[in-house]
Order: C-alpha cells, then structure tokens, then sequence
C-alpha cells in the first residue's frame, strides 16, 4: 500500500498551476531581432491585454501574440510589406473592438487558434451584430443590381438631386408586405445617381 501512496503524491506535483486547465497551450514561436515584427508582436499583445479576460483565464498573452504573428508573416513569405502591415492592423482593430468580446475570449481560451485568428476574414471576426448587418446591405445591393438589370420605365417625373436633370429610369419593386405600397427605384440616366422613393 505504501508504494502506492508514494507514486500518487509523486503525481500530484507536476501541475503547480491547477487553475488553468482550460487553456490549449502552443508551442513557443521563434524569438525575432526584427523591429517590425517585435513591435507588431507587442501591439497584439496590448490588444490581447485590453481588458482583465486573460488574467481570469490565465492566458500568455505574449506568447499568443508571437504565435499570431508568426502565422501571419508565413502567410506573405517571411516578408513584412503592406499587406503584412494591414493584416496584423485588422487582428488588432478586431481583438479590441468592445462590441465583439466574444472573439478576444475565444482567441485567449484557445477555442481559436493563432493559426484561424491569422488567416480568418474581416467577415469571419466580426460580431453577429455585424454580421447581420453586413447580410442586410448585401441583400440590398443586389436588390438594385437586379433592379438595374431589368431596365425599367422611362420618365421626365423625377428630377435628379446631383445634376438635377430629368432624364431618369423608374422600377417598381414590392420589398415589404404586399398590402403596403411599392417601393419606386430611380436611376438618374445622365450621372447614374439612385435614389428610392417609398
């Protein structure tokens, strides 16, 4: 009995840090002399760092932001350009964006990896609320493309609030309930201006 409670305190030493165990651990990125990266490295940490999140979930917060970066700079071929530039600057927006806590939690819990963070989209890393809107307005233009399309009527009874001119092309189309009336979509012929009239 005896080696047996020997081998179990034995067990218990390795973890000295029990209160995290819901964090997905990484394999340490490469320490980089480069300024650019450094500093890049240091504003995602920041951005990672902007609430009290990552001490609740007892996250490296420098660690994951290497990690990031690291993923990033592999995506443009080890070179730090613009577009390198641009894609770290939209981690950072994003992670500190107030409206979308949601992604800063998952990225410090592991549940997105630095490798997802690095490669997602704007549309991927947005909130639902923004999400939803970005949906609203897409459906909306290509309500008017296909207006667009369909040509429409000829008329002189609107004039166009640019270049005030009369030359203009009216759709009727139902966008709402059928007992409410139509919406009219004009298209200015001469300066291509739309407007819409309810």
């Amino acid at each position: 009995g005896s080696s047996f409670s020997f081998s179990s305190n034995k067990r218990q030493e390795p973890p000295k840090t029990p209160t995290t165990p819901k964090i997905t651990t990484f394999p340490p990125a490469p320490v980089t002399c480069d300024a650019v990266r450094n500093k890049c490295r240091e504003m995602l940490t920041t951005a990672l760092q902007a609430d009290d999140d990552y001490i609740s979930v007892g996250a490296d917060c420098e660690h994951i932001a290497a990690q990031i970066e690291e993923y990033i700079l592999a995506l443009y071929v080890k070179n730090t350009d613009m577009k390198y530039k641009n894609r770290v600057r939209s981690r950072i927006s994003n992670l500190k964006d107030s409206k979308n806590p949601e992604l800063k939690k998952n990225v410090l819990c592991g549940v997105i990896t630095p490798e997802q963070i690095a490669v997602m989209t704007s549309e991927e890393m947005a909130s639902n609320e923004l999400k939803e809107i970005r949906k609203a307005m897409t459906k909306e233009a290509i309500r008017e493309h296909q207006m667009a399309k369909t040509g429409g009527t000829q008329t002189d009874l609107f004039t166009c609030g640019k270049c005030k001119k009369k030359n203009c092309t009216y759709t009727q189309v139902q966008t709402r309930s059928s007992d409410e009336p139509m919406t009219t979509f004009v298209v200015c012929n001469e300066c291509g201006n739309r407007w819409k009239v309810t």
